[in-house]
């Protein structure tokens, strides 16, 4: 609470030339006066937790070992994922032996900077270790192997993680089931199976089903609402949807996002924008940054209109540690700061869009 006591003149003389000082140092530093202006401002987490939402950013283990980068990381946002050290690959690298090691540093990471986190993801046809891909299995044999894994993790970070990606990627751009190890061996059914085992093992987590190109209305974000339909009648434990909105601009931003948001919302699902990048064909100019901060601004407009829209994420906070230009050849630019950690006109959009409503 801020006091009421008058300041004496020399208080505040000495407060208006430190201030003087500041400004002088601020001018002079650059990115690094613009990060401490920031630092002093409030966060998007901040901002995000005053309409009861979240402002979240994915991370991975090396990039912890950059001071200037965990320094933002930690003060900014108020949910982390993490990349890669929660996937099945890196947790259970030979049957029957877990490694949480890269996902307890990115928890107690989180814990030590009071963030929640997001577990991703514990079923996805990617990054699986070679012992579950070179053979064939029986039905019976990979229900055991999966059941094992989920409730395992799951079990590890009960109380530690606040909601979990369950199952990543299960539709073609069409909607028709992905042909996935999973879906050939045990059927469709193996998403109840799937959602059920991680209910038994933290029912207090908040489950999700997740994947890209779901942002607008179509077939595929179809294929999904027909999906929560039929396990919301089933009563399977179904809390989510997670739509990743790694959007493009030369594809166009989903003009039927916030509809689309609603829909879920209506089957009472919550919703969330799970892994947010907007990137662009290089270089980078003012035009596009411009194009680009106003997608960011109507994301985070149709999220806050839609009350069971409970966050948003991007995938990584600055361009530096960007997976765009590996995966996308001639593309880049994607996040909110630049390489260099300085905010882009897309992260004062956000900011603009969480102050405003």
């Amino acid at each position: 609470m801020p006091s009421t006591t008058r300041p004496s003149r020399l208080r505040l003389g000495f407060a208006g030339a430190l201030a003087a000082l500041l400004v002088a140092a601020g001018t002079a530093g650059g990115p690094a006066a613009q990060a401490g202006e920031q630092h002093r401002a409030k966060t998007l987490g901040d901002l995000a937790q005053r309409h009861g939402r979240y402002f979240g950013s994915a991370t991975d283990n090396p990039v912890l070992t950059d001071t200037a980068y965990t320094k933002i990381l930690g003060h900014e946002f108020g949910m982390i994922t993490p990349g890669n050290s929660m996937k099945w690959e890196a947790t259970e690298p030979r049957q029957g032996v877990f490694d949480f090691t890269k996902g307890d540093e990115v928890v107690e990471f989180a814990r030590a900077n009071r963030q929640k986190v997001r577990g991703h993801t514990l079923v996805w046809h990617n990054q699986l270790p070679g012992w579950l891909t070179s053979r064939q299995w029986t039905a019976d044999e990979l229900r055991t192997v999966l059941k094992n894994h989920i409730q395992t993790e799951v079990r590890h970070y009960r109380g530690k993680v606040y909601a979990w990606d369950v199952v990543n990627e299960a539709f073609n751009e069409d909607g028709t089931w992905r042909e996935s190890l999973f879906y050939k061996t045990l059927g469709p059914g193996y998403i109840a199976d799937a959602l059920r085992w991680a209910h038994e093992a933290d029912p207090k987590a908040k489950l999700y089903v997740n994947d890209y190109n779901v942002e607008a209305v179509g077939p595929k974000s179809d294929a999904y609402y027909a999906l929560a339909q039929q396990l919301k009648a089933q009563r399977v434990p179904l809390h989510g949807f997670g739509l990743q909105a790694h959007l493009a601009l030369q594809y166009g931003y989903p003009t039927t996002l916030e509809d689309n948001l609603r829909r879920f919302a209506r089957l009472g699902l919550d919703t969330a924008l799970t892994e947010v990048d907007v990137r662009m064909l290089l270089p980078a100019t003012e035009e596009k940054l411009a194009q680009q901060a106003d997608w960011y601004r109507d994301l985070t407009k149709a999220c806050l209109a839609v009350r069971r829209c409970v966050g948003i994420t991007v995938w990584d906070w600055t361009d530096k540690y960007s997976w765009i230009p590996e995966f996308f050849p001639g593309e880049g630019a994607a996040l909110p700061w630049d390489e260099q950690f300085a905010p882009k006109p897309a992260y004062h959009a956000i900011r603009d869009a969480l102050k405003r409503r």
